[in-house]
């Protein structure tokens, strides 16, 4: 299968999770990515486990975002290394990374510097909180954004019920936001490129992205003057839209529309919840939702969830359980799917990865490599790019510039 992005070189000096979570979607793409690391710690994520996939401590964090990359190590705070970067870029169409702002500069690989290499150059830079204003200079994490951009103050119970406070989301949302936002920009950048033959240069900020996320809430806020607060699982526009305990556990009812609602208190035995004007419609069941979620509580739990799941399948309303992880991969429709998809690993052997979801043509789209090790491919890249100076790449890896 010829893949869209084949031809495209991407130049990849990010870390974490925001800038590998782009370049690897790249890759699966067909992007070649060659990811830029330091010869001694390369990615932090590496060792950040466990678990851990073998006694070399690759981590499992590190390989659910490095599929399909080339790892080639060099030190860039050397001028060696410097050098061997600017050489590189020019042979890029895209360099990627999420240096602090101005950390680049002092290199010369800023977007200014490198554009003298390549003029055609598409340059991404993801920071915390952008390339300028007051917070400018800041680190930023995902789970600092979370909070400051508002989405922590939205999730979780509200503060009158047990376990009540502000909660963060079980995976870094803003990272994995931020990374397709990134890649999105740069397909876009290359396809302006493609007309005007100019190249590009992207400020991506996680903040910025946190509060471009906030969607329905931020214009719930914008709208009324009103801040939302913590719902729970309870939506702040669609009632019943939560979960809900059963005899035996817990579903999501997930009901979209009147005609849904009309469809499961028939089943619930109770139509005269959806003939009450006071529920007929979502606008009123919103309005006066502290009346009727305790009576669909006590509905629900009086049967156990198969019954639920069943019932409201057959009856086209919307409910599902709530899966574990492992479940999730039990699960028929993912393994139909294949999501969890297998690849061979250097010294590990087979090992399992999550498949990119979008399929080009019923075919899935996912890179042939499996996460690199860490300068797997120095030599090789050298080789290929910066030809006929293996005792000038020799020297350098004596002297700890390159690995």
């Amino acid at each position: 299968m010829n893949k869209p992005l084949e031809g495209i070189r991407v130049l990849d000096l990010s870390r974490i999770l925001a800038g590998p979570w782009c370049s690897q979607h790249l890759a699966d793409l067909g992007a070649e990515v060659i990811k830029i690391e330091h010869p001694e710690r390369g990615d932090d994520t590496r060792g950040w486990g466990p678990p851990y996939l073998n006694e070399n401590h690759e981590a499992a964090y590190y390989l659910s975002a490095n599929r399909g990359k080339r790892s080639v190590a060099v030190d860039i705070a050397q001028p060696e290394g410097q050098a061997l970067i600017r050489e590189l870029a020019a042979s890029c169409d895209v360099v990627l990374e999420n240096f602090k702002v101005g950390g680049l500069k002092r290199y010369g690989l800023d977007y200014e510097s490198l554009k003298q290499v390549r003029q055609d150059l598409v340059y991404c830079s993801i920071t915390g909180f952008g390339q300028n204003g007051p917070y400018a200079k800041r680190a930023g994490y995902d789970f600092l954004l979370q909070g400051m951009g508002g989405l922590m103050d939205i999730t979780g119970k509200p503060d009158s019920e047990p376990g009540g406070g502000p909660m963060k989301v079980g995976v870094a949302v803003i990272d994995l936001f931020t990374g397709m936002y990134a890649a999105t920009s740069i397909l876009s950048a290359l396809i302006g490129r493609s007309r005007t033959g100019e190249g590009t240069y992207i400020d991506l900020a996680l903040m910025d992205v946190q509060v471009s996320m906030l969607a329905n809430q931020a214009l719930n806020y914008l709208t009324s003057g009103e801040s939302p607060g913590r719902l729970g699982n309870s939506h702040p526009n669609i009632v019943p839209y939560q979960a809900f305990p059963t005899a035996d556990g817990h579903i999501i009812l997930a009901v979209g529309n009147d005609a849904q609602f009309s469809r499961f208190c028939k089943v619930a035995g109770a139509p005269e919840l959806a003939e009450d004007e006071r529920f007929a419609i979502n606008r009123n069941r919103v309005q006066n939702r502290t009346l009727l979620v305790p009576q669909i509580e006590r509905l629900i739990r009086a049967k156990p969830s198969r019954f639920w799941l069943d019932e409201l399948e057959r009856e086209g309303v919307p409910c599902g359980p709530i899966n574990s992880i492992g479940e999730v991969f039990s699960d028929p429709q993912v393994q139909y799917r294949g999501m969890e998809m297998r690849m061979e690993h250097a010294e590990a052997g087979e090992m399992s990865l999550v498949s990119n979801p979008i399929r080009f043509d019923n075919e899935p789209l996912n890179a042939d490599r499996p996460p690199p090790k860490l300068g797997e491919h120095t030599a090789s890249v050298l080789s290929e790019l910066l030809p006929d100076r293996e005792e000038y790449f020799d020297s350098l890896r004596q002297k700890g510039i390159i690995r």
